[in-house]
């Protein structure tokens, strides 16, 4: 005998569950999925803005210890690298039955062309509470000038 196969339709709907899930992730994690499955590393978000005397860059690295986060700038060209651990890395974890392991792990990365020239040996990093921020003092020739007008008579 056959067996029948029949069409739901509400199999294919999206609970509300699933759709606040997704909301959730895309609001907060979003560099959690950027991966793909090769694992090269995730894009981490930035903001990134310009002051009259610098670009200010920030990024959130939760978790994540000062001394493992690696900022390099080569040209005009920034790169912030760091490694999200995992408990699951732990000797100790072989022998934990794991119920969930959904937190991102692994590096993340991001690499940005500065919009303008900047004193690299001038640069300042400061990290507090999981929030990395960069001022990147803009190089003199690019800096806003006040030009006086004399009056000649």
């Amino acid at each position: 005998m056959a067996s029948v196969i029949r069409w739901d339709p509400f199999r294919d709907f999206v609970t509300l569950r699933q759709a606040m899930d997704r909301l959730f992730e895309d609001a907060f994690f979003r560099y959690a999925r950027e991966t793909d499955e090769t694992g090269h590393a995730a894009t981490l978000p930035i903001d990134l803005y310009e002051t009259p005397e610098a670009l200010v860059v920030k990024t959130r690295l939760p978790g994540v210890n000062p001394e493992d986060v690696e900022v390099n700038i080569q040209g005009d060209n920034l790169t912030i690298r760091a490694e999200l651990r995992s408990d699951a890395a732990l000797e100790d974890a072989k022998n934990w039955t794991w119920y969930r392991h959904e937190l991102y792990h692994g590096p993340v990365v991001r690499s940005i062309s500065l919009p303008t020239v900047v004193q690299a040996d001038k640069v300042e990093a400061t990290f507090r509470n999981g929030e990395l921020s960069l001022t990147l003092p803009k190089a003199e020739e690019v800096k806003p000038r006040s030009i006086k007008v004399k009056t000649v008579r």
